[in-house]
């Protein structure tokens, strides 16, 4: 027997062996190339989701934000109609209790109320039974229009005595000011 190598299978399993692995590298190579453009695909995909969702959460608390400054600045206005009414209540109680100024004998024709001179209005009304007399008066808080300001309506009945202080408060005296707020206040004694 030969013991001699073929060395003619040697170099050609080499070759092969060389092919296959020049194969293999090109193959891993441009796999590797292929991976690391997915990655950056992948990255940007993510960068891009990532701002999509920031975005929208800012966006709700922006929004939920903006909501809240419109309901807390609603309820401050609330505050000054409901505080207009009551300070005209208040104004119509001392003339009433402390001035006699509501009764049918009275000579005023103006009270003082909210820094201003407010002028009175009577009619009278009911039945012969019954008679009613009602007197009205409005002013703006501090003089100016685009302060609170306040209507006042006292009616008087008679046989039983009964007197009616009806007071809206408005958070502005502007009547076309679609914000205008109005609160009332009704006190029978």
């Amino acid at each position: 027997m030969n013991m001699r190598p073929n060395t003619k299978n040697q170099t050609s399993i080499t070759k092969t062996t060389s092919r296959i692995a020049d194969f293999l590298g090109s193959w891993n190579l441009k796999f590797g190339t292929f991976k690391m453009y997915s990655q950056r695909g992948f990255t940007l995909l993510l960068a891009v989701l990532i701002s999509s969702i920031l975005i929208a959460i800012g966006s709700a608390i922006f929004n939920i934000l903006s909501k809240e400054i419109i309901l807390s600045s609603s309820g401050r206005e609330s505050q000054f109609a409901f505080f207009a009414a009551d300070t005209g209540i208040e104004c119509a109680l001392y003339w009433d209790t402390k001035q006699n100024a509501f009764a049918t004998t009275s000579a005023l024709t103006q009270v003082a109320c909210g820094g201003g001179l407010a002028d009175l209005t009577r009619t009278s009304g009911g039945t012969l039974l019954r008679p009613t007399y009602t007197t009205a008066f409005s002013f703006p808080l501090n003089g100016g229009m685009a302060n609170p300001c306040i209507t006042v309506t006292v009616t008087k009945t008679f046989y039983p005595t009964e007197t009616v202080i009806a007071s809206q408060g408005y958070n502005t005296c502007v009547t076309t000011n679609p914000l205008r707020l109005e609160r009332a206040i009704r006190v029978q004694y």
